[in-house]
């Protein structure tokens, strides 16, 4: 930002030097790019990062250097000439209506009338011109002046060009025209906030005003605008029609929310001050009330322990008194409470308080450390099983992937469950692909589907991240775990990936005894349902055959989803030692003929249900369908091994269990016993 030497000492007492000026910004971290002379005066190019709006003026850069200096600031007083009691209120005059107060919170006007538009006073033409803006007439000016003195954007209205004169503030009607004082034509887009009179935009909101309401020669009465408005609302309005301006690089970066009468007050007296005429009695204000001071504690010793020197209680005092924090103490805690004001955006936290401390003692006089102190904390539990979980996957031949959070329904709405249905986006942006994923196997099939058409035959992904359903009426988001595994990747593919699962729980901290049991989804061929101790983790099975060729595939795969919140709830894990058996077992195998649809885990149970005491262990070994098995049964062979903890078994001591265990496979599954 261009800013006048001579103008900042209008508001510093003593006046400050160039090298100095300089010097105190660089410090304070607004850095000055460049000095260049103009007559008797000198212009600084000041670098204002876009956290420090209220740096966009002169009187805001002088604040800074009157604290950096420990000089006086002396900010004029904007007195308004007594109201003439013989005049109607401004209210009698005008309305204003405000149609979208999200966009523009806060809308005041003032009514200035019987003035003479002419040139301005050789002061105000060199200030403007000092900063590189042409002197365009009296009332122009001032607006700008005041821009750039207190950084408040400010417009004045023909009042008379006004139809209806009247103010409204609305969004656009799409397609709506629109010329700028600049002479450009634009058709507005009915996202866009406009400043209208009855019939037509006279100001595009906090961008830029109207050619057919400017101030011109024949001027008389003007409506002084002084708003506030949102600073999203204003970027898109200026980026979409490729119109800027002094204005709109204020308002997108916010302002002062008592500027808006500060600066209403100072345009005011300084018009009737440079063109005559007289204030109509009163303002309008519509919108949010004045904002109440924040305050924000800050703690001595936190502060000289992040700074690593030793700042007295007293120093840190007065660096808050000259940024206007008023601070005063809290005994009790030893905390220095700060009342932020109103132009000071970009305090909110404690750490803010102790970087304006660091600012005014200057980060130059700030000791060096030898040694700089390092405090290692232990990994967060759900940090350590992501990398557990990660190291167990890769470690099984998954590859990690990372997919886009959007889906197109007609890959996403197969995979809601019932009485889920997906969440769509009302986005322009969003046409192709509206529809937050409900599962992360879309985002998996569809990798797939890319690997294999670049000639990657056989592929096993995961993926940890959100799916989102709408459920009841509400937005459930919740973390999942995806698998996909190829069937050419594995000869016994779903084997192989519940042996992943199984794996994965009992390094989490699971049991590793996990439940199988029927119960998959539709988008699941032979699906299953995992649980953990009666929690349940999730499904897993092959992709139907329709949802396969839906997604291209050539080959078939296994799925599985499982949710990662209860997945990772018993890490770390508690692992028990248990000594190595010092007597051999004995081993038994068994085969037995039970129902096509019967799981392992009934198996388990029945097993479970006699309660064999010398039982030590119990396998699965495999599976098997076909001649001699009858159709809808298959055969399931185990292995039991039996052990004593005192002494060798013999085998007529272990004949009784084993027969106890057939017998109750018989009576719980109807299982025939294969010879």
């Amino acid at each position: 930002m261009n800013t006048s030497l001579n103008w900042l000492n209008d508001y510093l007492d003593p006046p400050i030097g160039t090298e100095e000026a300089e010097r105190i910004l660089g410090n304070q971290g607004l850095q000055v790019d460049g000095c260049d002379a103009a007559g008797s005066d000198t212009v600084l190019d000041v670098e204002v990062t876009s956290n420090r709006p209220d740096c966009l003026s002169h009187v805001g850069i002088a604040r800074e250097l009157a604290a950096g200096s420990g000089r006086e600031l002396q900010v004029p007083f904007h007195e308004l000439p007594p109201d003439d009691t013989d005049l109607e209120g401004v209210e009698s005059l005008t309305q204003v209506e405000n149609l979208s107060p999200d966009r523009c919170p806060t809308y005041t006007i003032r009514m200035i009338r019987d003035i003479q538009v002419g040139p301005s006073p050789s002061w105000l033409v060199e200030r403007l011109e000092s900063v590189g803006l042409r002197s365009v007439n009296n009332i122009v000016d001032i607006t700008n002046f005041v821009l750039l003195e207190l950084g408040q954007p400010l417009h004045a209205f023909d009042f008379e060009k006004l139809d209806g004169q009247r103010i409204v503030v609305r969004t656009a009607t799409e397609g709506e025209s629109f010329t700028a004082i600049d002479g450009s034509k634009h058709q507005l887009q009915q996202t866009m906030l406009v400043i209208a009179d009855r019939r037509r935009p006279v100001a595009l909101g906090g961008v830029m005003g109207g050619q057919e309401t400017e101030v011109s020669s024949q001027t008389t009465s003007v409506l002084l605008e002084s708003a506030m408005f949102d600073p999203l609302s204003v970027r898109r309005t200026s980026r979409a029609l490729k119109l800027s301006s002094d204005s709109s690089y204020r308002f997108e970066r916010g302002i002062d929310p008592l500027g808006i009468e500060r600066a209403s007050r100072r345009a005011a007296a300084l018009m009737v001050q440079l063109a005559g005429g007289t204030i109509i009695p009163g303002r309008i204000r519509v919108g949010l009330d004045e904002p109440v001071p924040r305050s924000i504690a800050m703690r001595s010793s936190r502060c000289r322990k992040l700074l690593g020197t030793d700042v007295s209680d007293g120093r840190i005092r007065e660096i808050f008194d000259r940024l206007g924090l008023s601070p005063s103490i809290n005994g009790d805690e030893a905390q220095i409470i700060c009342k932020i004001p109103s132009h000071r955006l970009d305090l909110h936290r404690e750490v803010d308080l102790i970087e304006e401390v660091a600012r005014l003692v200057g980060l130059d006089q700030i000791e060096k450390q030898d040694k700089v102190e390092i405090t290692v904390r232990s990994s967060q539990p759900d940090v350590a099983a992501r990398s557990n979980l990660n190291q167990v996957l890769v470690g099984h031949g998954y590859h990690e992937t990372v997919a886009f959070s959007f889906l197109n329904p007609e890959f996403g709405q197969p995979f809601c469950n019932k009485g889920d249905t997906g969440v769509l986006l009302d986005d322009e942006r969003r046409k192709a692909d509206p529809m937050l994923r409900p599962s992360l196997l879309p985002s998996l099939l569809q990798c797939r589907k890319s690997n294999q058409d670049a000639g990657n035959p056989a592929a096993a992904f995961y993926e940890v991240g959100a799916t989102w359903v709408r459920r009841d009426g509400d937005i459930v988001e919740r973390q999942c775990l995806g698998l996909l595994l190829d069937a050419s990747e594995s000869t016994m593919p779903f084997r192989s990936l519940r042996g992943t699962i199984e794996e994965l729980v009992h390094q989490l901290g699971g049991d590793a005894e996990l439940n199988w049991g029927p119960g998959g989804p539709p988008w699941l061929c032979d699906g299953l349902t995992v649980r953990n101790g009666g929690v349940e983790l999730g499904v897993i099975g092959f992709l139907t055959t329709e949802l396969q060729h839906q997604f291209g595939l050539q080959a078939s795969v296994v799925l599985a989803e499982l949710n990662y919140g209860r997945l990772i709830a018993t890490y770390p894990p508690t692992r028990s030692v248990k000594a190595i058996a010092r007597f051999p077992g004995i081993e038994r195998d068994l085969s037995i003929v039970v129902d096509q649809q019967t799981p392992w885990s009934k198996v388990e149970d029945a097993v479970g249900d006699v309660q064999p005491d010398l039982l030590d262990r119990i396998d699965f070994l495999g599976t098997y369908r076909g001649k001699p098995i009858p159709k809808g049964r298959k055969s399931i062979s185990l292995r039991m091994t039996f052990r004593h903890p005192t002494q060798t078994l013999r085998h007529d001591e272990v004949d009784p269990q084993v027969n106890a265990v057939i017998d109750q496979l018989k009576q719980d599954l109807d299982a025939d016993l294969r010879e």
